[in-house]
């Protein structure tokens, strides 16, 4: 676990936000795409791009930061990628700093 990393993503607000959207995806993203459900393979970046009103970049990098840092797990279907929390990871991370901070 790279703690630097993991307080890097979650030093903006946005990458909060998108933290917090994906810890509920039934409520937040009800309705997705052929069919997949939100709690089943993730949330496409697309959804989280539309729920969010940023650009697709900007929406990339913020996913990509989240998973380098290891909070979230990205699954690719055909064309699209969906994302989902790491929820062993996230607690993980609580652990750490409630046990070394």
């Amino acid at each position: 676990m790279n703690k630097v990393e993991i307080f890097k993503a979650l030093s903006n607000k946005t990458r909060l936000q998108i933290l917090s959207l994906l810890k509920d995806p039934e409520q937040y993203f009800p309705a997705q795409q052929e069919g997949v459900q939100a709690n089943n393979q993730g949330v496409c970046v697309g959804h989280i791009q539309q729920k969010l009103g940023l650009s697709q970049s900007t929406v990339s990098e913020y996913l990509s930061l989240l998973q380098r840092a290891g909070l979230i797990v990205a699954t690719r279907s055909g064309q699209w990628t969906y994302y989902k929390r790491d929820e062993a990871a996230i607690q993980r991370v609580a652990e750490s700093i409630l046990n070394d901070l």
